[in-house]
């Protein structure tokens, strides 16, 4: 059985569409686990009235604590052998849990996502949900793992004893779901997408991606980081950062306060180059050919450079994930 867990917090005007959009799945063996967070609108009343008409649907009612809460709640109550995630503002398409299912392993299993309305998505959502569609595979999904978030959350599918097994959701100040994501990497876990578009993620101003506070880039950052010196940066004491903009300045300086020391920071402009970035000098690429730093982090993030420079890296030896790193 598939347990679909679903934070609820004040979604009254979409909650009744999306859960049509879960109850109506082709695979049948599932239940909806919705956990209200203590809404101050109807919410609460919506979920009971569709749970008396549909047993598959369990309604929990808790205080206002927030959504990590929210899904630790839910997690607890999750009777099925897989989970899958889902919002209360997004839609489902009808055959997502039966195409996950059948594709199942013991790993993590996305979906390509929909960004909806169209009208009025700006470019960068744009970009972002095409960079996100493109990560299919666990190599792919690793290879950009300190970029951004690889997965959407809420499109996701895994063995409900994976989950647990890291100890769930945690509250860090940071977006709970990339926090899991590095956690589960870090412990092994494989990730895979469905390629078809199954996920139909509404975008409006109140998304909890677009906001600041945890889910803001300072937190990312944070996140990254705290994840950095876990793994790639756990041994290693200096770095070399590709990126003198301000980007790379403000990676400089939280390396640099997690007492790592910062070699040097690599450009191509030539009105940056001999110039220094918190006392380290902004060098040339050619500064690398002869060398080859403890750790290269590739913080350039203009759209179509950071391919060019990974086959650059490439062609010089450098292998990624163990001599770079691209992050933003």
């Amino acid at each position: 059985m598939i347990s679909v867990l679903l934070p609820v917090y004040n979604a009254a005007a979409t909650l009744p569409t999306a859960l049509a959009s879960v109850l109506r799945q082709s695979h049948r063996d599932f239940e909806v686990v919705a956990v209200d967070d203590g809404s101050t609108d109807d919410s609460l009343a919506i979920l009971r009235r569709l749970a008396a008409a549909d047993p598959r649907l369990r309604v929990v009612a808790e205080p206002h604590r927030g959504l990590v809460t929210t899904l630790q709640a839910g997690l607890e109550r999750c009777r099925g052998e897989w989970l899958a995630r889902f919002d209360a503002d997004d839609l489902m398409h009808r055959d997502r849990l039966a195409l996950q299912h059948a594709a199942a392993f013991d790993g993590v299993l996305g979906c390509a996502v929909q960004t909806f309305p169209r009208a009025g998505l700006t470019d960068g959502l744009r970009r972002y949900e095409s960079w996100l569609n493109s990560l299919l595979t666990d190599a792919a999904i690793r290879r950009d793992l300190f970029v951004e978030s690889p997965l959407a959350h809420p499109t996701v599918l895994l063995p409900t004893a994976l989950l647990r097994s890291v100890g769930g959701y945690r509250d860090c100040g940071w977006p709970e779901d990339y926090d899991l994501w590095l956690r589960l990497a870090a412990a092994g876990t494989r990730f895979a997408k469905l390629a078809p578009v199954l996920h139909y993620w509404r975008d409006h101003p109140g998304r909890l991606s677009r906001g600041g506070g945890p889910y803001g880039r300072a937190a990312f950052r944070r996140c990254k980081l705290d994840h950095l010196l876990r793994s790639h940066l756990a041994e290693r004491t200096e770095v070399v950062i590709w990126g003198a903009g301000d980007g790379g300045r403000e990676w400089s300086r939280l390396l640099t306060g997690a007492g790592r020391r910062v070699v040097a920071q690599v450009d191509i402009d030539p009105a940056k180059i001999g110039g220094q970035v918190r006392g380290a000098p902004v060098v040339g690429p050619d500064w690398l050919r002869p060398r080859r730093p403890e750790l290269l982090l590739l913080t350039v993030g203009v759209h179509g450079v950071r391919e060019q420079l990974r086959e650059q890296l490439a062609g010089w030896g450098y292998v990624e994930g163990v001599d770079f790193v691209c992050l933003a």
